[in-house]
């Protein structure tokens, strides 16, 4: 059973939260975010947050902005959405002008290349870990049929390396008609 939210964010709460997920978040916010929207501050309840999350993804974008302007609003209004915003995006933009300045210096070196297969191999780890979570709540519901579209749509994009849009243009309708019918 999940626990409802404690309570709701302020703007700088709002803010801060973003910019803190930024800042830690290489290779990927989105493991970060849950841990601290659902698990640590519990303004929302894990299938709450799947289902904000499932809805930025739906939407023309990038997926955490697009979640980050759609928590934003459900919490501050437009000001929330826009602090939200500032606060996943600004940090890393400046840290991606510092290190693109020193990777324009020292950029040759073999070193920084085994630096980043790491943290590349990081981020795939904890993309693969916060699947994992996504699906506890909808496994405990009986809820099978996602799971298995989206364990489709990554054995056709990675071992098959059929083309991703393609693998929507046909997954996507077909997993939109299972809910439907389900529902």
């Amino acid at each position: 059973m999940s626990v409802p939210p404690v309570k709701r964010p302020g703007l700088l709460e709002l803010f801060l939260a973003f910019a803190g997920v930024a800042v830690v978040a290489f290779g990927g916010a989105l493991p970060w975010s849950r841990r601290l929207i659902v698990e640590r501050r519990r303004w929302m309840t894990a299938e709450e947050f799947n289902e904000t999350f499932s809805f930025a993804q739906f939407l023309p974008g990038a997926n955490m902005i697009n979640f980050s302007v759609v928590f934003g609003t459900r919490f501050g209004g437009a000001a929330g959405a826009a602090v939200a915003l500032l606060g996943l995006i600004g940090p890393p933009l400046v840290i991606i002008c510092v290190v693109a300045l020193l990777y324009a210096r020292y950029g040759n070196l073999q070193t920084l290349g085994h630096i980043l297969s790491g943290i590349a191999a990081a981020a795939a780890g904890l993309l693969i870990a916060m699947t994992a979570k996504m699906a506890v709540p909808l496994f405990k519901r009986g809820e099978y049929v996602g799971p298995i579209i989206a364990a489709l749509v990554f054995v056709a994009v990675g071992p098959f390396s059929l083309p991703l849009q393609w693998v929507l243009i046909v997954l996507a309708p077909l997993s939109v008609a299972i809910a439907w019918v389900r529902r």
